[in-house]
């Protein structure tokens, strides 16, 4: 295992439907680390989702849970390898009951900057930006 990974923790109101709509991105559920409260979704060696049930979630906050259906307050970028790639996550996210948030506005700055990208929304709300940037050398 690589000393550094990230975890990202997510409220969810139906744990089965999110991790049903995680798996169906080509992403894999870790049962080790899953039970009825939470659900480990591994996105590649580094990168894991916690699900955790909404009730669950409040365990590990004093503060109150964001309704994330109605207000963002966080995006989860994630650095592809092609646009193709890209392109292929955001249409499995779309097949799986995520939708799609477009901003032309958005899309002409990032082609300034040699970058494509998409945005989903989970079944929860949660705001997914997977992308690719044209790095000198790429």
């Amino acid at each position: 295992m690589t000393s550094r990974m990230i975890f990202l923790n997510l409220p969810v109101a139906e744990l089965n439907r999110s991790k049903n709509f995680y798996e169906a991105l080509g992403w894999k559920i870790n049962q080790e680390f899953s039970d009825d409260n939470a659900a480990c979704v591994v996105i590649d060696d580094n990168i894991c989702l916690m699900l955790l049930t909404r009730q669950f979630f409040t365990t590990f906050s004093t503060r109150q849970v964001a309704d994330t259906t109605e207000k963002i307050g966080a995006t989860y970028g994630l650095a592809l390898t092609s646009s193709a790639e890209v392109d292929a996550l955001a249409a499995a996210a779309l097949s799986a009951g995520g939708t799609e948030e477009i901003s032309e506005d958005k899309r002409a700055q990032e082609e300034q900057v040699g970058m494509y990208s998409r945005t989903f929304l989970d079944p929860d709300g949660h705001q997914w930006e997977p992308f690719w940037m044209d790095y000198p050398g790429n």
